[in-house]
Protein backbone atom coordinates (compact mmCIF):
# COMPACT_ATOMS: atom_id res chain seq x y z
CA UNK A 1 0.00 0.00 0.00
CA UNK A 2 1.43 3.51 -1.20
CA UNK A 3 -0.64 5.19 1.21
CA UNK A 4 -2.06 3.80 4.52
CA UNK A 5 -4.83 5.22 6.82
CA UNK A 6 -5.68 3.50 10.30
CA UNK A 7 -9.70 3.48 10.51
CA UNK A 8 -10.58 2.51 15.01
CA UNK A 9 -14.71 2.44 15.03
CA UNK A 10 -16.28 2.11 18.03
CA UNK A 11 -19.46 -0.09 18.01
CA UNK A 12 -21.88 -0.20 20.91
CA UNK A 13 -22.14 -4.13 20.83
CA UNK A 14 -19.42 -6.13 23.16
CA UNK A 15 -21.59 -9.13 23.85
CA UNK A 16 -23.45 -10.62 20.77
CA UNK A 17 -20.68 -12.35 18.93
CA UNK A 18 -22.84 -12.61 15.98
CA UNK A 19 -23.26 -9.21 15.47
CA UNK A 20 -19.76 -8.53 15.96
CA UNK A 21 -18.44 -11.02 13.81
CA UNK A 22 -21.13 -9.47 11.26
CA UNK A 23 -19.35 -5.90 11.59
CA UNK A 24 -15.78 -7.78 11.11
CA UNK A 25 -16.85 -9.82 7.83
CA UNK A 26 -18.28 -6.56 6.38
CA UNK A 27 -14.62 -4.43 6.71
CA UNK A 28 -12.69 -7.83 5.85
CA UNK A 29 -15.15 -8.23 2.65
CA UNK A 30 -13.67 -4.59 1.39
CA UNK A 31 -10.78 -5.16 -1.31
CA UNK A 32 -8.26 -2.66 -0.30
CA UNK A 33 -8.34 -2.62 3.35
CA UNK A 34 -6.76 -5.20 6.27
CA UNK A 35 -8.63 -6.23 9.46
CA UNK A 36 -5.73 -6.14 12.24
CA UNK A 37 -8.06 -6.18 15.73
CA UNK A 38 -11.51 -6.97 17.09
CA UNK A 39 -11.41 -6.19 21.20
CA UNK A 40 -14.77 -6.41 22.77
CA UNK A 41 -15.18 -6.08 26.22
CA UNK A 42 -18.97 -6.76 27.67
CA UNK A 43 -18.83 -4.39 30.44
CA UNK A 44 -18.30 -1.77 28.50
CA UNK A 45 -20.43 -3.66 25.59
CA UNK A 46 -18.43 -2.18 23.21
CA UNK A 47 -15.96 -3.44 20.32
CA UNK A 48 -13.77 -1.76 19.09
CA UNK A 49 -12.37 -2.61 15.66
CA UNK A 50 -8.78 -1.41 13.98
CA UNK A 51 -8.24 -1.59 10.17
CA UNK A 52 -6.04 -0.43 8.10
CA UNK A 53 -5.96 0.54 4.15
CA UNK A 54 -6.03 2.55 1.32
CA UNK A 55 -8.15 6.08 1.65
CA UNK A 56 -10.62 5.44 -0.72
CA UNK A 57 -11.24 0.94 0.72
CA UNK A 58 -10.96 2.79 4.56
CA UNK A 59 -14.24 4.82 3.80
CA UNK A 60 -15.66 1.82 2.45
CA UNK A 61 -15.16 -0.58 4.60
CA UNK A 62 -16.13 2.03 7.44
CA UNK A 63 -19.42 2.87 5.66
CA UNK A 64 -19.94 -1.30 5.36
CA UNK A 65 -19.34 -2.03 8.70
CA UNK A 66 -21.80 0.93 10.09
CA UNK A 67 -24.45 -0.53 8.18
CA UNK A 68 -24.30 -3.88 10.21
CA UNK A 69 -24.08 -1.54 12.93
CA UNK A 70 -27.16 0.23 12.24
CA UNK A 71 -29.02 -2.53 11.33
CA UNK A 72 -28.40 -5.29 14.10
CA UNK A 73 -27.87 -2.74 17.20
CA UNK A 74 -31.01 -1.40 18.55
CA UNK A 75 -29.88 1.53 20.76
CA UNK A 76 -33.03 1.91 23.02
CA UNK A 77 -31.97 -1.36 24.56
CA UNK A 78 -28.45 -1.19 24.30
CA UNK A 79 -26.96 -0.70 27.76
CA UNK A 80 -23.16 -0.70 29.39
CA UNK A 81 -20.34 1.20 31.32
CA UNK A 82 -19.54 3.32 28.46
CA UNK A 83 -20.50 6.60 27.58
CA UNK A 84 -21.29 6.30 23.95
CA UNK A 85 -24.81 8.13 21.66
CA UNK A 86 -25.16 5.32 18.54
CA UNK A 87 -24.76 1.72 17.50
CA UNK A 88 -21.50 3.36 15.50
CA UNK A 89 -20.47 5.45 18.67
CA UNK A 90 -17.11 6.83 17.02
CA UNK A 91 -15.54 6.59 13.95
CA UNK A 92 -12.01 8.23 13.50
CA UNK A 93 -9.40 8.07 10.32
CA UNK A 94 -5.60 8.58 11.50
CA UNK A 95 -2.66 9.09 9.25
CA UNK A 96 -0.12 6.10 9.47
CA UNK A 97 1.91 6.26 6.01
CA UNK A 98 1.80 8.18 3.02
CA UNK A 99 -0.98 10.70 4.05
CA UNK A 100 -1.63 13.76 5.84
CA UNK A 101 -4.03 14.56 8.58
CA UNK A 102 -5.70 16.63 6.18
CA UNK A 103 -6.58 13.93 3.89
CA UNK A 104 -8.20 12.19 6.77
CA UNK A 105 -10.11 15.57 7.68
CA UNK A 106 -11.14 14.89 4.35
CA UNK A 107 -11.69 10.95 4.33
CA UNK A 108 -14.15 11.92 8.05
CA UNK A 109 -16.37 14.20 5.88
CA UNK A 110 -16.65 11.92 3.52
CA UNK A 111 -17.81 8.94 5.64
CA UNK A 112 -20.22 11.76 7.37
CA UNK A 113 -22.14 12.46 4.26
CA UNK A 114 -22.49 9.20 3.47
CA UNK A 115 -23.35 8.08 6.63
CA UNK A 116 -26.41 10.46 6.36
CA UNK A 117 -27.50 10.07 3.05
CA UNK A 118 -27.44 6.16 3.30
CA UNK A 119 -27.84 5.04 6.52
CA UNK A 120 -30.24 8.36 7.59
CA UNK A 121 -27.66 8.62 10.39
CA UNK A 122 -26.70 11.84 12.01
CA UNK A 123 -22.84 12.36 12.36
CA UNK A 124 -20.59 15.18 14.07
CA UNK A 125 -17.15 16.40 13.46
CA UNK A 126 -14.40 16.40 16.38
CA UNK A 127 -10.88 16.32 17.06
CA UNK A 128 -9.00 18.03 13.83
CA UNK A 129 -12.24 18.00 11.44
CA UNK A 130 -13.99 19.90 14.08
CA UNK A 131 -15.73 22.82 12.72
CA UNK A 132 -15.90 24.88 15.94
CA UNK A 133 -13.82 24.63 19.44
CA UNK A 134 -16.61 23.09 21.75
CA UNK A 135 -16.62 19.75 19.16
CA UNK A 136 -13.04 19.21 19.33
CA UNK A 137 -13.26 16.56 22.36
CA UNK A 138 -15.24 13.99 22.13
CA UNK A 139 -16.66 14.52 25.70
CA UNK A 140 -18.25 17.45 24.80
CA UNK A 141 -20.30 16.05 21.45
CA UNK A 142 -21.02 13.20 23.78
CA UNK A 143 -22.43 14.67 27.20
CA UNK A 144 -25.76 13.49 27.89
CA UNK A 145 -25.16 10.68 25.82
CA UNK A 146 -27.93 8.50 23.91
CA UNK A 147 -30.57 9.12 26.74
CA UNK A 148 -30.00 12.98 26.11
CA UNK A 149 -29.69 13.33 22.18
CA UNK A 150 -33.17 13.85 21.41
CA UNK A 151 -33.60 17.44 23.01
CA UNK A 152 -29.42 17.89 22.16
CA UNK A 153 -29.75 17.41 18.36
CA UNK A 154 -32.76 19.73 17.90
CA UNK A 155 -30.58 22.39 19.65
CA UNK A 156 -29.47 24.52 16.97
CA UNK A 157 -25.98 24.98 18.57
CA UNK A 158 -26.35 21.30 18.45
CA UNK A 159 -27.23 20.33 15.06
CA UNK A 160 -25.04 17.58 13.51
CA UNK A 161 -22.63 18.58 10.95
CA UNK A 162 -23.90 15.88 8.20
CA UNK A 163 -27.62 14.52 8.51
CA UNK A 164 -31.42 16.11 9.69
CA UNK A 165 -31.55 17.34 13.04
CA UNK A 166 -33.91 14.62 13.91
CA UNK A 167 -33.47 11.74 16.53
CA UNK A 168 -32.79 8.35 14.88
CA UNK A 169 -34.24 6.51 17.86
CA UNK A 170 -32.76 3.23 16.62
CA UNK A 171 -28.74 3.71 15.77
CA UNK A 172 -28.65 7.44 17.22
CA UNK A 173 -25.69 9.58 16.33
CA UNK A 174 -22.30 9.19 15.39
CA UNK A 175 -19.02 11.37 15.53
CA UNK A 176 -16.02 11.38 13.33
CA UNK A 177 -12.84 13.29 12.68
CA UNK A 178 -9.18 12.93 11.51
CA UNK A 179 -7.55 12.30 14.93
CA UNK A 180 -3.80 11.94 16.04
CA UNK A 181 -2.99 8.36 17.48
CA UNK A 182 -5.25 8.11 20.49
CA UNK A 183 -4.20 5.39 23.25
CA UNK A 184 -7.20 3.46 25.11
CA UNK A 185 -6.07 2.75 28.15
CA UNK A 186 -6.98 1.42 31.45
CA UNK A 187 -5.42 1.12 34.94
CA UNK A 188 -6.97 -1.28 37.30
CA UNK A 189 -7.17 -0.78 40.80
CA UNK A 190 -7.43 -2.88 43.63
CA UNK A 191 -11.06 -1.97 45.01
CA UNK A 192 -14.16 -2.57 43.05
CA UNK A 193 -15.64 1.20 44.28
CA UNK A 194 -16.05 3.37 41.32
CA UNK A 195 -15.78 6.20 43.72
CA UNK A 196 -12.29 5.79 44.16
CA UNK A 197 -11.43 5.56 40.60
CA UNK A 198 -13.68 8.98 39.63
CA UNK A 199 -11.84 10.56 42.05
CA UNK A 200 -8.75 9.82 40.63
CA UNK A 201 -9.31 10.37 37.23
CA UNK A 202 -11.06 13.95 37.96
CA UNK A 203 -7.81 14.58 39.16
CA UNK A 204 -5.28 13.35 36.62
CA UNK A 205 -7.49 14.16 33.52
CA UNK A 206 -6.55 17.20 31.85
CA UNK A 207 -9.45 18.99 32.23
CA UNK A 208 -9.96 18.39 35.78
CA UNK A 209 -12.77 19.22 38.21
CA UNK A 210 -15.08 21.93 39.73
CA UNK A 211 -14.03 23.85 42.88
CA UNK A 212 -16.33 23.40 45.80
CA UNK A 213 -17.17 24.65 48.98
CA UNK A 214 -17.36 23.11 52.46
CA UNK A 215 -20.74 22.76 51.84
CA UNK A 216 -20.11 21.32 48.30
CA UNK A 217 -21.77 24.04 46.19
CA UNK A 218 -19.72 25.28 43.25
CA UNK A 219 -16.90 28.12 43.36
CA UNK A 220 -18.03 30.90 40.98
CA UNK A 221 -14.68 33.27 39.52
CA UNK A 222 -14.67 36.70 39.05
CA UNK A 223 -16.31 36.32 35.45
CA UNK A 224 -19.06 34.28 36.65
CA UNK A 225 -18.28 30.84 35.34
CA UNK A 226 -17.60 28.14 37.92
CA UNK A 227 -13.95 27.39 38.73
CA UNK A 228 -12.06 24.36 37.67
CA UNK A 229 -9.14 22.54 39.32
CA UNK A 230 -7.10 21.78 36.65
CA UNK A 231 -6.19 17.94 36.16
CA UNK A 232 -2.25 16.47 36.74
CA UNK A 233 -1.92 14.56 33.05
CA UNK A 234 -1.76 16.98 29.99
CA UNK A 235 -3.89 15.42 27.01
CA UNK A 236 -5.79 13.05 29.41
CA UNK A 237 -9.64 12.87 29.08
CA UNK A 238 -10.41 9.88 32.56
CA UNK A 239 -13.62 8.09 34.03
CA UNK A 240 -14.06 5.78 36.48
CA UNK A 241 -14.98 2.14 36.03
CA UNK A 242 -16.73 -0.62 37.99
CA UNK A 243 -15.59 -3.88 36.07
CA UNK A 244 -17.94 -6.43 38.39
CA UNK A 245 -16.90 -9.78 36.54
CA UNK A 246 -13.16 -8.80 37.72
CA UNK A 247 -14.21 -7.41 41.15
CA UNK A 248 -12.20 -4.30 40.37
CA UNK A 249 -12.61 -0.92 39.06
CA UNK A 250 -10.54 1.03 36.48
CA UNK A 251 -9.35 4.21 35.53
CA UNK A 252 -10.19 4.35 31.76
CA UNK A 253 -8.24 6.81 30.04
CA UNK A 254 -8.23 7.93 26.36
CA UNK A 255 -4.12 9.73 26.22
CA UNK A 256 -4.57 12.01 23.08
CA UNK A 257 -0.50 12.62 22.99
CA UNK A 258 1.18 10.04 24.07
CA UNK A 259 4.35 11.13 23.32
CA UNK A 260 3.44 14.26 25.73
CA UNK A 261 1.48 12.08 28.09
CA UNK A 262 3.05 8.51 28.08
CA UNK A 263 1.40 5.28 29.15
CA UNK A 264 3.92 5.17 32.19
CA UNK A 265 3.57 9.01 33.41
CA UNK A 266 -0.18 8.11 33.42
CA UNK A 267 -0.09 4.73 35.16
CA UNK A 268 2.77 5.84 38.17
CA UNK A 269 0.75 9.24 38.94
CA UNK A 270 -2.52 6.79 39.13
CA UNK A 271 -0.85 4.27 41.45
CA UNK A 272 0.06 7.57 43.62
CA UNK A 273 -2.83 8.66 43.83
CA UNK A 274 -4.35 4.67 44.64
CA UNK A 275 -1.58 4.41 47.21
CA UNK A 276 -3.17 8.14 49.18
CA UNK A 277 -6.73 6.65 48.92
CA UNK A 278 -5.39 3.09 50.87
CA UNK A 279 -5.45 0.70 47.89
CA UNK A 280 -2.82 0.16 44.68
CA UNK A 281 -2.94 -0.83 41.11
CA UNK A 282 -3.26 -3.97 39.71
CA UNK A 283 -1.63 -3.94 36.49
CA UNK A 284 -3.28 -1.83 33.06
CA UNK A 285 -5.13 -3.13 29.85
CA UNK A 286 -5.03 -1.22 26.61
CA UNK A 287 -8.00 -1.53 24.19
CA UNK A 288 -7.00 -2.22 20.62
CA UNK A 289 -3.57 -1.57 18.96
CA UNK A 290 -0.87 1.01 19.51
CA UNK A 291 2.23 2.17 17.78
CA UNK A 292 5.39 0.85 18.50
CA UNK A 293 6.99 3.71 19.59
CA UNK A 294 4.51 4.41 22.12
CA UNK A 295 5.55 0.52 23.83
CA UNK A 296 9.11 1.64 22.82
CA UNK A 297 8.77 4.81 25.48
CA UNK A 298 7.44 3.02 28.12
CA UNK A 299 9.84 0.30 27.91
CA UNK A 300 13.01 2.66 27.66
CA UNK A 301 11.39 4.37 31.12
CA UNK A 302 11.20 1.38 32.95
CA UNK A 303 14.34 0.02 32.22
CA UNK A 304 16.14 2.74 33.00
CA UNK A 305 14.28 2.99 36.28
CA UNK A 306 15.58 -0.63 37.24
CA UNK A 307 19.36 -0.16 36.54
CA UNK A 308 19.19 -1.56 32.90
CA UNK A 309 20.17 0.48 30.10
CA UNK A 310 17.82 1.28 27.47
CA UNK A 311 20.19 2.21 24.61
CA UNK A 312 22.01 -1.33 24.45
CA UNK A 313 18.41 -2.91 24.94
CA UNK A 314 16.65 -4.24 21.57
CA UNK A 315 13.40 -3.76 20.98
CA UNK A 316 12.07 -6.75 22.35
CA UNK A 317 13.29 -6.39 25.34
CA UNK A 318 11.84 -2.59 25.62
CA UNK A 319 8.45 -4.47 24.35
CA UNK A 320 8.71 -7.01 27.33
CA UNK A 321 9.76 -4.24 29.99
CA UNK A 322 6.72 -2.20 28.98
CA UNK A 323 4.00 -5.47 29.31
CA UNK A 324 5.42 -6.53 32.77
CA UNK A 325 6.15 -3.10 34.12
CA UNK A 326 2.86 -1.70 33.06
CA UNK A 327 0.94 -5.46 34.32
CA UNK A 328 -0.64 -5.46 31.00
CA UNK A 329 -1.23 -8.94 30.98
CA UNK A 330 -3.06 -8.95 34.02
CA UNK A 331 -6.55 -9.56 33.10
CA UNK A 332 -5.43 -11.38 29.59
CA UNK A 333 -2.28 -12.07 28.43
CA UNK A 334 -0.88 -9.37 26.33
CA UNK A 335 -0.04 -10.65 23.12
CA UNK A 336 2.63 -8.01 20.91
CA UNK A 337 2.49 -9.42 17.48
CA UNK A 338 -1.27 -9.26 17.88
CA UNK A 339 -1.25 -5.82 19.71
CA UNK A 340 1.04 -3.23 17.80
CA UNK A 341 0.13 -2.02 14.85
CA UNK A 342 3.90 -2.47 12.82
CA UNK A 343 4.15 -6.13 13.79
CA UNK A 344 0.55 -6.76 12.41
CA UNK A 345 1.12 -4.84 8.97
Amino acid sequence: MQKIVECVPNFSEGRNTETIDAIAAAISAVQGVKLLNVDPDADYNRVVVTFVGEPDAVVDAAVAASAVAAERIDMTTQKGEHPRMGATDVCPFIPVRGVTMEECVELSHRYGKRMAEELGIPVYLYAESAKEAKRVKMPSIRKGEYEGLAEKIVDPDWAPDYGKAEFNAKSGATVSGGRFFLIAYNINLLTPDVDVANDIAKRVRESGFLKKDEQGNKIIGENGKALREPGLLKFTQGMGVELEAHGISQVSMNLLRYPDTPMHAAFEEVRRLARERNTDTKGSELVGLVPLDCMLLSGRHYLAATGGNPETATERELVEAAIEHLGLSTLAPYVPEERIIEYML
